[in-house]
């Protein structure tokens, strides 16, 4: 017996499992339209977001048969330092399918601070729908990364029939290869200080220069994130405040001409990004810094050092670059210069 209008699910699905089917099967026997919301829909692809907006749904629909027809799969984009935004997108979304629907059900699996956002939308019924215990999307993301004897097995105990082809099919593709080498090279990474006594913190810059109507970005040439178009930014070193370290780095990276006096006397702003997923490397707390030239002629700029290129992108051609910008750099440009985005 049918007893909500409409079922909302909510999730990334990287990758859709059997435990997602479980629920949405609870939800199609309760409802008979569902709108899926794929979260992370645009974000660049890595170890952590394998696969596409696109693919996700070939997943669900696949794994649904002829069940399909009664589901809605749309995008949710990520708004990593704007919760509001998120919440306000998911309702957008989910209204644009509800027509006449009274009565709105939220299907989902408590399970921690991950599941917390079921909480956020009390205007509809939160149905806690328990799945079956299996292994989780990052456990299993891990096994397709990780070489293991016996890995794919797992995967393919774990997800439906239909998505274990595409997943497989996936591990043949230049996307997959891309992904695993950064995989590895983030182990290899968090590895280097699996001894220490506690997990460390690590301090970053990053530098967003606005130049009359443009945005400076880089290239990047390494891993993680090789191929992405980022900020100039990096590391501290020891000796440095961190504003000397961003403005280091923006000339080191980009071969920008305007000395470093002129470069400090156009700062206008500055803030600190600390998302505790914001970076695969582990806990990264980034200190952007925004510096403004409103006119005049674009400076040359080339890449340099880590950087593979540099570029003057169109403030315009940047609002549309979630999918190829490095980790949370499209949200801090969003902070400084996507006012009406």
């Amino acid at each position: 017996m049918m007893r909500y209008d409409l079922a909302v699910f909510i999730g990334r699905f990287e990758p859709f499992h059997l435990g997602h089917l479980a629920i949405l099967r609870r939800a199609l026997a309760l409802s008979p339209r569902v709108v899926v919301l794929i979260g992370s829909a645009e974000a660049p692809r890595s170890a952590k977001n394998p696969w596409s907006f696109s693919e996700r749904v070939v997943m669900v629909q696949a794994a649904l048969g002829e069940d399909a027809s009664r589901v809605t799969a749309l995008p949710l984009r990520d708004h990593l330092y704007n919760e509001n935004a998120w919440l306000a997108e998911a309702q957008a979304q989910v209204a644009s399918v509800a027509g006449e629907a009274r009565s709105i059900a939220l299907f989902g699996q408590a399970k921690g601070a991950s599941s917390s956002y079921m909480k956020a939308f009390p205007q509809w019924e939160l149905v806690d729908a328990a799945s079956v215990p299996l292994l989780s999307a990052t456990e299993l993301r891990r096994l397709l990364f990780s070489q293991e004897p016996g890995a794919l097995g797992l995967i393919e105990a774990n997800v439906p029939a239909p998505v274990f082809e595409i997943i497989d099919a996936f591990r043949k593709t230049d996307a997959y290869r891309q992904t695993l080498d950064e995989f590895r090279h983030v182990q290899s990474y968090r590895d280097s200080w699996a001894t220490a006594p506690y997990p460390p913190v690590f301090v970053t810059v990053d530098s967003v220069v606005a130049h009359s109507g443009h945005v400076l970005l880089v290239k990047r040439k390494a891993q993680p994130g090789r191929g992405l178009w980022a900020l100039p930014g990096g590391f501290i070193n020891q000796e440095e405040t961190l504003r000397d370290a961003a403005i280091r780095e923006l000339r080191e990276e980009t071969r920008l001409k305007i000395p470093a006096a002129v470069l400090r006397g156009s700062l206008r702003g500055q803030a600190v990004f600390d998302h505790p997923d914001r970076s695969l490397r582990g806990r990264t707390i980034t200190h952007a810094f925004y510096f403004d030239f409103p006119s005049g002629e674009l400076p040359s700029v080339r890449g340099a050092d880590d950087a593979a290129r540099a570029r003057w992108a169109p403030v315009s051609e940047v609002q549309g670059m979630r999918a190829s910008l490095f980790e949370d750099h499209f949200f801090i440009l969003e902070h400084f210069i996507g006012a009406g985005w």
